[in-house]
């Protein structure tokens, strides 16, 4: 009996081995490819399937070629995705409905969308996280910053980028890398995306603005610019 138990129990562990692995295999993997190296996340579409669909469809238009890693603190975040080399916003799409309530947080190396005050903001923008950044999580009280991927491969280069030298750069007042960090291209590299249909938040996002100043003793979250 006590035999009989034992190997139920290990067919049942292996069973839930193999679908975790089948599940991860699934999970859309994208790599970023940056004039300081390339990275690659992996999206969860299982806790953020409105913040995944919104990212993917960005990079099968092709939005982030081109754009630059425009905000940089160092064991903190770096964020990019919508200013240009010229240092202007891209158009992008409406924002979309805050997922920050998800279950997943804002850890080193952690990708979570860039938004500004207000919580439904949020359209193009990410940034990876580089430290453990509770502070952007959400509380009952307040929305937090909704992380929908993790870097698994990369993550020195994500370290070089956030080491840059810094200061303001046209528009930019402070925390824009003086050698720009351009991102070239943003591909899927595997996984099966799921299909998803985004809506738009019913009330317009806030005009964005440049990156505020580091505050003390608190980093300033990722905003829209």
């Amino acid at each position: 009996m006590t035999q009989h138990i034992v190997h139920r129990f290990a067919a049942l562990a292996g069973a839930i081995l193999l679908a975790t692995a089948a599940h991860a295999a699934d999970a859309p993997r994208v790599r970023v490819t940056t004039s300081l190296g390339s990275f690659v996340i992996e999206l969860n579409p299982e806790r953020a399937p409105l913040t995944v669909a919104n990212f993917l469809r960005y990079v099968k238009e092709g939005h982030y070629t081109n754009t630059l890693f425009h905000r940089v603190i160092a064991n903190f975040v770096i964020q990019g995705g919508g200013v240009t080399p010229e240092y202007t916003l891209k158009p992008a799409h409406d924002p979309i409905p805050n997922e920050s309530g998800n279950g997943l947080q804002n850890l080193r190396g952690a990708v979570g969308l860039a938004r500004a005050a207000s919580p439904h903001s949020g359209d193009a923008q990410f940034y990876v996280n580089v430290g453990n950044n509770a502070d952007l999580d959400p509380l009952p009280t307040r929305w937090g910053y909704a992380v929908f991927g993790q870097v698994i491969e990369g993550m020195d280069v994500v370290d070089r980028i956030s080491v840059q030298p810094t200061g303001a750069v046209a528009t930019l007042k402070s925390d824009a890398p003086l050698t720009p960090v351009v991102i070239r291209s943003i591909e899927l590299i595997g996984g099966t995306p799921r299909e998803e249909t985004l809506p738009a938040v019913p009330t317009p996002a806030p005009a964005a603005k440049p990156a505020p100043a580091p505050a003390a003793p608190t980093d300033p979250p990722p905003t829209g610019q």
